[in-house]
């Protein structure tokens, strides 16, 4: 099952917007350079959860969160953390690609820049084209926009982003449900070869596109409540993809998994 000294740890996690209980009591580890699914019906918390660990809901006023989330041991939520370092370890890639209005140099260069990368940028740059699997589509239009790449092209792009940033995780919402399949299959392989580097958290809607990439999958349900909202998210399951999808221990992933759910 699952190694020692996790990644990322959550204990006990409950999420609030408000006086709303959106997510409950959630235990969950996170193995380093190993791909871990987050999949459920919607509305169960899984882009929730995701975002805690690199802090984006403090974006939303009224989040709350009690419990404890960890990053190599330390509380992500901690007086003393900065949010804008723990989003440099943690990097994002959402469901939508959005690249900025800039060449596609300057796109992956961003973080960089930002962060007062004192290397070789030119290098960083083809580096991190390279590990998105790019590098050969636009190694000779580097100036050109990255608005005038394809969708999947743009996704890709914006991993690279990503990745220049040098984070240890990589947080991917969904990042191929706005994809055609040649795309997606892409984004897929690069998954599996970004891992030799990163640790990386996928929330995907497409099943079978956890048991293609995940070695582990954590499966969200949601509950009815007489709560404001109405429904409360919280983790069912936890284990190797294999076991999730063979052989659950809770009957709600089985009939999740087996499309018998609802």
């Amino acid at each position: 099952m699952l190694e020692s000294n996790p990644v990322l740890k959550a204990e006990n996690v409950n999420i609030f917007y408000g006086t709303y209980r959106a997510v409950r009591d959630v235990y969950l580890d996170i193995p380093k350079n190993k791909i871990t699914a987050f999949i459920g019906p919607s509305g169960c918390g899984k882009s929730t959860i995701l975002r805690c660990f690199n802090r984006l809901n403090d974006l939303i006023e009224s989040f709350r969160v009690t419990g404890v989330v960890s990053y190599h041991g330390a509380n992500l939520y901690g007086k003393d953390i900065d949010p804008i370092e723990v989003r440099k370890r943690i990097g994002m890639v959402f469901q939508k690609p959005n690249p900025f209005p800039k060449s596609i140099y300057d796109n992956v260069a961003y973080g960089a820049r930002v962060n007062g990368y004192q290397g070789n940028l030119d290098e960083l740059v083809e580096q991190s084209l390279r590990r998105a699997a790019l590098w050969d589509e636009v190694k000779d239009k580097l100036q050109a926009s990255g608005f005038s790449l394809s969708g999947g092209q743009q996704q890709r792009l914006c991993i690279a982003r990503t990745v220049a940033a040098q984070p240890e995780v990589v947080l991917m919402d969904e990042p191929c449900s706005a994809l055609d399949p040649i795309s997606t299959v892409k984004v897929e392989e690069l998954m599996r070869e970004l891992k030799q580097n990163y640790t990386i958290i996928i929330v995907t809607h497409n099943m079978q596109q956890a048991t293609r990439v995940a070695d582990y999958t954590a499966f969200f349900n949601a509950e009815v409540t007489q709560e404001k909202g109405g429904k409360i998210g919280y983790l069912a399951e936890f284990n190797d993809t294999e076991v999730i999808f063979s052989n659950p221990k809770e009957q709600v992933t089985q009939d999740y998994v087996s499309g018998r759910f609802g």
